[in-house]
């Protein structure tokens, strides 16, 4: 897929871009696969604002996707790629042999009308899914499961892929988009390939009101503010507000918040650590 521009006939579409789908199908998605999610406006079950800057948006359905690939043995045949409005991936619909059917995330390469299979002896091409024990070494891989049968948790932006760098026990060495080498059970799933609809990075939305289209309100900086709104607000002038803080008083630059958890130890090498 191609970056695609409009005319200037506003100020506004002088600077939007979108990604061309022109190989994405135009059926609607299948009905036993959507559901309708509720909105929260980034609120929690009290009420409360957990999440600033939230709230509105246009309606979409959610697409129920398989990140578990457990149809074992039984092949696919993909029926269509459909725009998925929660992700910024393309979703494949599936259609199994026995008559089910499911979607999954669209890696780049696979087509309508190409052919798909789960479990420990497959193919290895892309788009089947397979534990990493399986997958040859410095093999690009996606939707990884970070803990067995539960399902695939990393990887699964578009135009993201990992790197199967090496076996080691019970482990297997994956290197992340970030850089990060994370050690991951080997008898995990992962799915061959990079996820598709790469140019999606790309994407200038061009104006405030595509924003809003998405259920992200207005930003006000706390430098504009008053002192009884943010530490920051406030002083004569244009100030530039002292120490980075959020509007709760904390730092949010260079003070370390996050909790050393049992994960970490499962981390070779860490995304920040310097060449």
């Amino acid at each position: 897929m191609a970056i695609k521009t409009y005319r200037p006939t506003t100020p506004s579409r002088r600077f939007i871009t979108d990604v061309a789908r022109d190989d994405i199908s135009k059926e609607r998605p299948e009905k036993t696969l959507v559901k309708k999610l509720k909105k929260h406006a980034g609120r929690d079950c009290y009420g409360h604002i957990s999440m600033r800057h939230r709230g509105g948006g246009s309606k979409k359905l959610y697409r129920v996707i398989d990140f578990k690939r457990d149809k074992d043995g039984i092949p696919g045949n993909v029926a269509q790629i459909e725009y998925d409005p929660y992700r910024s991936a393309n979703v494949a619909l599936i259609n199994y042999a026995d008559g089910e059917k499911r979607y999954i995330l669209a890696p780049e390469g696979l087509g309508i009308g190409a052919k798909i299979l789960s479990g420990k002896i497959c193919e290895f091409v892309v788009g089947n899914c397979m534990p990493l024990s399986q997958i040859p070494l410095g093999t690009q891989v996606h939707n990884i499961e970070l803990v067995p049968g539960v399902g695939g948790t990393l990887v699964r932006s578009a135009g993201c892929s990992a790197t199967l760098m090496a076996r080691e026990g019970k482990y297997a060495h994956i290197k992340m988009p970030s850089g990060e080498v994370r050690l991951v059970p080997v008898i995990s799933r992962a799915t061959i390939g990079i996820v598709g609809n790469r140019e999606h990075e790309k994407i200038s939305l061009g104006k405030a009101g595509r924003t809003r289209w998405r259920g992200r309100r207005p930003k006000v900086r706390g430098v504009a503010m008053n002192p009884v709104d943010h530490p920051m607000g406030g002083g004569e002038g244009r100030a530039s507000g002292g120490h980075p803080k959020t509007p709760w008083g904390k730092l949010s630059r260079g003070k370390k918040t996050r909790r050393k958890s049992k994960r970490s130890d499962y981390i070779v090498k860490s995304r920040r650590e310097k060449k």
